[in-house]
């Protein structure tokens, strides 16, 4: 019997990226994409049974930062196990190209830095096979993934590849330094870069303190570059900021969008420092948008949050004297030493020689930290801090955070919302996702290997926000499904996905939405050199599709790996007709 199409999924209730209501639907797939959608006749080579399962296009992730994987691995995990079948990498300034091999530790402890990756696992993963942007996506072309990975030029290695030193240490830049910039950010969205990005933020800073190099780049230098990708007429634009004058740094975004007419994104979140300034920059970003400008704001749907452990960058009692003394040990021994009594006795009446104040504050801000479960509570209540417990039970919060940690063999955690939680609410994070003029993002995927693992958002998205949640309003199930994948992919111009409609690319999920479930986060050692990350996985993800061709089964990687390098912008597809 002639079989019409490669893969038919039967059955499913669909819903399809528009943000339409759902509908129950087979879906037809022939030459990695969409054929047919509605009642399909024909048989396929492969038949998925989706009868009571959730149908969605593959989920679209903009904000990650797997610049080093990609060159090493072939699965970009934690994402591909959340239902994403596409992420960008390159985010906030940050990468490695393009890179003289002079340069190669100066960019690669800037990444250790801001984004926790350590540099034994960079050193040695890095083939190094390239020296300008276009030989770095060259060097990735020849790869297969499980998803597609788009890049962007970052700001951090483009301005030590010109200005030397002098990027480095934040000298400003000449006209003539910026016009090579420019120059270069043109040849590089022409070899097929998705964009730009940069950073102005203090929280990004290399290994040893120092400040990202592009911290105080000028707007020269900023619109310079910004005009290089409109030579190109190509590539969007994507910042993270302090905002320190939030009226002041928007209006210089906004200006840059206005001179260069290229789409620009900003990282939004809630900070406990200024819990409001996020509901002013919305503000202006819908003024921006209603005037017609192309910008957009990145949001995340549930709190970035700091895990600490015995086995994680920083716990409460890093910078103990009686534990700096037994921090090399392997696990099961630090757990054996920290359960002795009389050890035990010994650290807690020590105190916290923390230098930073981010070690010293943020490891024991136990009025806002919680304890971190087997099935996690991204929105847990003020009597659930670790402080409320302590006192509930008549003990100091170090003695119930020790306890804690010494759980599951020394590899419990502990959980502080950083960002999105100052006032103990994801309210914040309802608004800002259900704005227009906004995109999930902030993901991470692939960075912050020992403090964060926010590559799960997708799912959290989905289970929290269209399900779970109960401490306020939810979305619903089509928006969120159109949020992070039609939305996500139009916003950096990858219109051939995101809807599962004729002629778009066929990358999909089928998902047991009643039982998808998030996992704790734990610890593998699967990185170069045997680095340790921080990984999540998910249940209920039937299957994932990208280009056709299932990846994933109920979790497990099939071993296709149709994944590519995306190079440039996509443009929409012309409809396939169906039988």
């Amino acid at each position: 019997m002639e079989r019409a199409y490669d893969l038919v999924i039967r059955g499913g209730t669909l819903a399809d990226g528009s943000g339409g209501p759902a509908f129950v639907a087979d879906v037809a797939v022939k030459d990695g994409l969409i054929v047919a959608v509605g009642q399909v006749s024909g048989a396929g080579i492969e038949e998925i049974d989706a009868r009571g399962k959730l149908v969605t296009p593959g989920f679209v992730d903009i904000h990650t930062h797997y610049d080093g994987q990609a060159t090493w691995d072939q699965r970009m995990q934690p994402s591909s196990w959340h239902g994403v079948t596409t992420v960008v990498m390159g985010n906030c300034g940050v990468g490695f190209a393009p890179c003289k091999p002079a340069d190669h530790d100066r960019l690669v402890r800037l990444m250790e830095g801001v984004e926790d990756i350590p540099f034994p696992v960079l050193t040695e993963g890095l083939p190094w096979n390239w020296e300008s942007f276009p030989d770095y996506l060259d060097s990735l072309e020849g790869r297969s993934f499980d998803v597609d990975i788009g890049a962007q030029l970052p700001h951090a290695a483009l301005r030590v590849f010109v200005m030397g030193e002098r990027g480095a240490n934040r000298e400003d830049a000449t006209p003539d330094d910026i016009a090579a910039m420019a120059a270069i950010a043109k040849g590089a969205v022409e070899a097929g870069a998705l964009g730009f990005s940069t950073s102005r933020t203090l929280n990004h800073r290399t290994s040893d303190g120092q400040p990202t190099p592009t911290l105080t780049a000028s707007e020269a230098e900023l619109t310079g570059i910004a005009m290089g990708l409109a030579a190109a007429g190509k590539g969007a634009l994507q910042f993270v900021s302090d905002f320190g004058d939030p009226e002041a740094e928007f209006a210089m975004l906004r200006r840059i969008v206005e001179a260069s007419g290229r789409p620009l994104s900003f990282s939004l979140v809630q900070s406990p420092i200024q819990p409001a300034q996020w509901r002013l920059l919305l503000d202006r970003l819908e003024e921006a948008s209603g005037a017609g400008l192309p910008m957009r704001a990145q949001v995340c749907g549930r709190p970035v949050g700091v895990l600490f452990g015995l086995e994680l960058t920083l716990n409460p009692f890093t910078h103990y004297p009686s534990y700096k003394a037994i921090a090399a040990l392997p696990l099961a021994e630090r757990a054996a030493k920290l359960a002795d009594p009389a050890f035990r006795a010994q650290l807690l009446s020590e105190g916290n020689e923390a230098s930073a104040a981010f070690a010293a504050n943020m490891t024991q801000n136990w009025k806002v930290m919680f304890l971190m479960g087997e099935t996690p509570d991204y929105e847990q209540t003020p009597d659930r801090t670790v402080l409320a417990l302590a006192v509930a039970k008549g003990v100091r919060p170090e003695e119930l955070a020790l306890d804690h940690m010494l759980t599951n063999g020394g590899r419990g955690m502990l959980y502080l919302p950083f960002l999105n939680y100052a006032n103990g609410s994801l309210d914040p994070s309802f608004e800002m996702l259900n704005h227009p003029d906004t995109v999930p993002g902030l993901s991470d995927g692939g960075a912050h290997v020992g403090m964060i693992c926010d590559g799960s958002f997708p799912t959290s998205n989905l289970t929290l926000w269209t399900r779970d949640r109960t401490r306020g309003p939810k979305l619903p199930l089509e928006t969120m499904v159109r949020m992070q994948s039609h939305d996500t992919a139009a916003a950096l111009g990858l219109h051939d996905r995101g809807v599962v409609a004729p002629g778009y690319r066929a990358d999909l999920n089928v998902i047991d939405y009643e039982g998808l479930t998030l996992g704790a986060p734990s610890v593998a050692y699967d990185l170069p050199a045997g680095g340790r990350r921080l990984v999540q996985r998910a249940d209920g993800y039937v299957a994932t599709i990208v280009a056709g061709q299932v990846t994933y089964r109920d979790g497990q990687p099939t071993g296709a790996l149709p994944g590519r390098l995306l190079r440039g912008a996509r443009a929409a597809p012309a409809a396939i007709a169906a039988e």
